[in-house]
């Protein structure tokens, strides 16, 4: 019976280290049809659900939507001051994340780096 308590104890931790590694400051990148979009993202993951907001400056913010973490891949929406909604998913890959924006019937690539 102790086996099976440590066991689960452990595979719980690494659900939970996983998990909270995305918590933090991120710098994000995207070039779209659009031009160019950098932000400055702050992530925090609560079990299943990622929440959070990317900074565009100048007093912009866009919040993270539906944010949901299954694994080491999230998804989640942002709506861009009401002109847009971009469906976002990505794989955390250590200190990255790699992915893919769709938004009016395109999709483009986008990366997010731990900031320093």
């Amino acid at each position: 019976m102790r086996y099976l308590l440590t066991a689960f104890l452990v595979a719980a931790s690494v659900v939970t280290s996983a998990q909270s590694s995305l918590d933090g400051k991120w710098a994000f990148e995207m070039s779209s049809p659009m031009g160019s979009v950098t932000a400055q993202v702050e992530l925090k993951a609560e079990g299943t659900k990622l929440t959070g907001q990317f900074d565009m400056g100048g007093g912009r913010t866009w919040l993270i939507q539906n944010g949901t973490i299954e694994g080491d891949s999230i998804t989640f929406t942002i709506d861009r001051d009401g002109k847009m909604t971009y469906e976002m998913k990505g794989k955390l890959a250590g200190d990255k994340i790699a992915g893919v924006a769709g938004a009016m019937g395109t999709t483009v690539e986008w990366g997010m780096a731990r900031a320093k």
